[in-house]
């Protein structure tokens, strides 16, 4: 706890660092984008479907421009609830290079003589398995949330509770992929780290207007806590 504690005050004490400031506007912004399009084209799909000739025989077209913008207004909060986190942490693998390198930089000169960058093509396969691992948790996750509705809260803890043990280890990947040599699935940081580390980002993704700095937030404090891990074994 108090390594974590340690850890996001560190990565919030550095949000004033430009190349912080570049990258939290850059991954905001295409953030953003994706929604906004993708909300476009489901505002689009529900006008189609509910002026379709099929669907005039049940609804009357006076009513079925009200009943498109109601539906598509409700997925889309949803979605956006759903969807928001498994985005922002994958249009932040394409810059979290920046992220790293500028708390390397400030922190741990040693280590980033030791990096190595990662390639394009290997941080767009590790934002696919991040999306993809999110996605398959968290439908999986569906069916136990379901059971637990009748307790009003037992969902939200278990969807907080898988998200934040996927959040752990996408947040610390993130830099430790810079110094694994290989060895892919050795963090270094204890799963309870992560774990605390993803459920306190989680939590803040439910911020409104923190939620647009918590990946960024994440992304810094998981690689303090990878990089405290690789001090101490050089140091050992």
């Amino acid at each position: 706890m108090p390594a974590v504690l340690a850890a996001l005050l560190k990565a919030c004490r550095q949000l004033g660092d430009r190349a912080f400031v570049a990258v939290a506007v850059k991954s905001v912004a295409i953030t953003l984008m994706i929604f906004a399009l993708a909300g476009a084209g489901l505002y689009a799909g529900l006008a189609w479907l509910f002026r379709s000739a099929w669907l005039a025989a049940i609804l009357p077209q006076d009513y079925a421009e009200t009943a498109a913008v109601l539906v598509w207004l409700v997925t889309a909060v949803v979605a956006f609830w759903l969807l928001f986190r498994v985005v922002a942490v994958a249009v932040m693998q394409f810059f979290a290079d920046a992220v790293v390198v500028a708390v390397e930089a400030r922190h741990y000169p040693g280590a980033a003589a030791r990096a190595r960058p990662l390639p394009l093509r290997r941080e767009i396969a590790n934002a696919a398995r991040g999306v993809l691992r999110a996605i398959g948790y968290n439908l999986l996750a569906l069916p136990v949330a379901a059971l637990l509705a009748f307790t009003a809260i037992g969902p939200a803890l278990v969807l907080l509770a898988v998200n934040a043990v996927l959040l752990g280890r996408e947040l610390t990947d993130m830099a430790w992929l810079r110094h694994c040599a290989g060895a892919e699935d050795a963090n270094p940081v204890p799963r309870g780290e992560r774990a605390l580390l993803g459920a306190a980002i989680a939590g803040l993704m439910l911020v409104p207007l923190a939620n647009l700095a918590a990946p960024l937030i994440g992304a810094a404090a998981g690689t303090h806590l990878v990089l405290r891990r690789l001090e101490g074994r050089t140091q050992a």
